[in-house]
This record gives structure tokens, C-alpha cells and sequence, in this order.
């Protein structure tokens, strides 16, 4: 059940309700992975030149993130890699379509109907914390899994557990400033204050925000988010008494930061039985690897890559 590509708040409460209730009772499957794709949105960057087996990289960001996070690590990608590189935006954020469910399944659905509308073969696909673990979802389902050449998440691991309880946090600040239709970044900036202290991340939030008739509005679906932030902590697969329910043999890089806990030691050891061609890079950053170390983040990626291009 896809909603407008309208920003949420110029939706009426009522419609948005009355959306969100269909949407999940259509949702109800006793199959997670039998979920309708949506159009996700995307920017492609090209190289200069392209070498006769190059492949692609198609980009996935993490919760409350978009494709243009990527953006500068992706122009890199294109030109040292000489491949494409497509950045997504991931269902509920950005310009792709709102829609329930926000789980893993689905949201590995759309990646997959991404790589199959456009014909891509040979990727190299990355994802950062909620992208990394759709990217891991997609590789361990074998009906989706073909295209792929390389796996790479950046810092996340296929663990379970709650989700930071800070996300709820700013979604609800960003369900405020809808509210109060505020005429501008800076007052949307104070009406996070309470939910975020680091100006740094408030910024980060604030990528998502649109100006509507005069008012801040967000991009992200808030209240589909809102309702998955507790499933986000999953992951699909399991191991159960030592064995993987699933595995994906292709090389596979994690990316992560040491002033992390989202890629611990003690989740290595699962994550090698999903991943038996698992390397591991380890930053001197927290979560978000690729903002804090950009170069090095790009580095580990580029060296990856081309040792399995051959």
C-alpha cells in the first residue's frame, strides 16, 4: 500500500490514518518476504570511462538517512572504480514512496526489484546500519541474491536486539515540528534541541526537512517509522544450536568504527557462519564511519572491491 509522494504533513490526519490501517492489514502475511516492491528513487553517478567488466555499486543508507549521504564516496566509487554507482533512497525516506511494511524483507524487496528494472549484474552492494542489514537480508535469500558480486555493510552486523531508543526520540521531535508548521530550519533546529543535544546529528536529522507552503516539513514517512523502529533491532536470519538458517558464500566486507557497539567481537562469530568470505576493517570512528572517516571508509571499500573484480 504505497502513499502520495506528498510530504506527510500535507496529508490530513484522518487520510494518514485511515493509509497507515490499510496498509497494515495488508500487510498481514504469513510469508514477511511476500511484500509488494515500491519505485525506489535513486541518483546514478557515472565514470569517465568504463572497463569492459566493471560491474556496478549500488549504495543503501541507514534510518533517517538518504542517498545523499553517499554522495561524495559515491562520485569517488565511480571515478577510481570506473563503474556506476547508484545511491538509493530506501522506502520512507527521501524521494521514494511511503509505504508499510518497514521491515527487512521488504525493504530487500525493493533493492532487488531496483537491481532487476534496471538490469544490473556483477554488484557490489553496500549498506550503512539500516541499509547493512537490508543488504545482508537480500544476500541470504537465494531467490534475490543472484546479481551480487560483493556484500559490504558498514558497521552493522546481522544481530538482534532493541533499536537505540534516541530514534524514537527524533522521530517524535520531528512529528513536533510538523505539528507546529515552523517557518524555517532554525525553528525546526530548536524543536529538536530536546531530543538531540549534538548539533552535528540534529543537522543530520534536518537533512530530511522540505519547506511546504511556508513551513518545514520532513521527507521520511514518520509515523510508518515510528510503529518499525522496534523491529529495526532484528534481523530475518537466524542460527539456531550453531548453524545459519541461511549463508551467502561471496566476498563480504564489514566496515567498522572501534567507538562503535553496533559491530562487536562476539557478533563476528555469527555473522562468519552467514558469511564464511567475511573480511573485517576496523576505523577509528563511532557509527557513522563514512562521515567521521571518509578517506578510510573509501579506501577499505576501493581495495576490497578491486581485489574481487578479477
Amino acid at each position: 500500500m504505497l502513499l502520495p509522494r506528498l510530504p506527510p504533513c500535507l496529508l490530513s490526519s484522518s487520510l494518514r490514518a485511515g493509509l497507515s490501517a490499510r496498509a497494515r492489514a495488508s500487510s498481514t502475511s504469513a510469508n514477511v518476504w511476500d511484500v509488494q516492491p515500491v519505485e525506489l528513487g535513486f541518483d546514478v553517478h557515472e565514470p569517465e570511462t568504463r572497463g569492459p567488466k566493471s560491474g556496478c555499486m549500488v549504495i543503501c543508507h541507514g534510518l533517517l538517512g538518504s542517498k545523499a549521504n553517499w554522495r561524495g564516496l559515491a562520485r569517488r566509487f565511480a571515478r577510481e572504480l570506473n563503474m556506476p554507482v547508484y545511491t538509493l533512497d530506501l522506502r520512507n525516506h527521501g524521494r521514494s514512496p511511503h509505504a508499510e511494511p518497514h521491515t527487512y524483507p521488504a525493504l530487500a524487496v525493493d533493492v532487488a526489484h531496483f537491481l532487476a528494472q534496471h538490469g544490473l549484474e556483477d554488484v557490489n552492494l553496500l549498506g550503512h546500519s539500516m541499509g547493512g542489514k537490508t543488504v545482508m537480508a537480500l544476500a541470504l535469500n537465494e531467490r534475490l541474491n543472484r546479481p551480487l558480486k560483493t556484500l559490504i555493510s558498514v558497521d552493522i552486523a546481522p544481530t538482534n536486539g532493541e533499536i537505540e531508543p534516541q530514534y524514537d526520540g527524533y522521530l517524535r521531535g520531528m512529528k513536533e515540528v510538523e505539528a507546529a508548521r515552523v517557518p524555517s530550519r532554525k525553528e525546526a533546529d530548536k524543536l529538536m534541541k530536546p531530543y538531540e543535544p549534538d548539533v552535528g546529528v540534529r543537522q543530520f536529522i534536518l537533512t530530511n526537512a522540505v519547506m511546504e507552503h511556508g513551513h518545514v516539513c520532513f521527507r521520511v514517512g514518520i509515523d510508518t517509522l515510528s510503529s518499525a523502529t522496534k523491529g529495526l533491532g532484528t534481523f530475518p536470519n537466524h542460527v539456531t544450536d550453531g548453524k545459519p538458517d541461511a549463508t551467502w558464500g561471496g566476498p563480504t566486507l564489514f566496515v567498522r568504527g572501534s567507538r562503535s557497539d553496533y559491530v562487536l567481537d562476539r557478533d563476528l562469530q555469527d555473522a562468519n557462519k552467514f558469511f564464511p568470505n567475511l573480511q573485517v576493517v576496523t576505523l577509528d570512528a563511532g557509527h557513522w564511519v563514512h562521515a567521521e572517516k571518509p578517506q578510510e571508509t573509501g579506501d577499505a571499500v576501493i581495495e576490497f572491491v578491486r581485489q574481487n573484480s578479477l
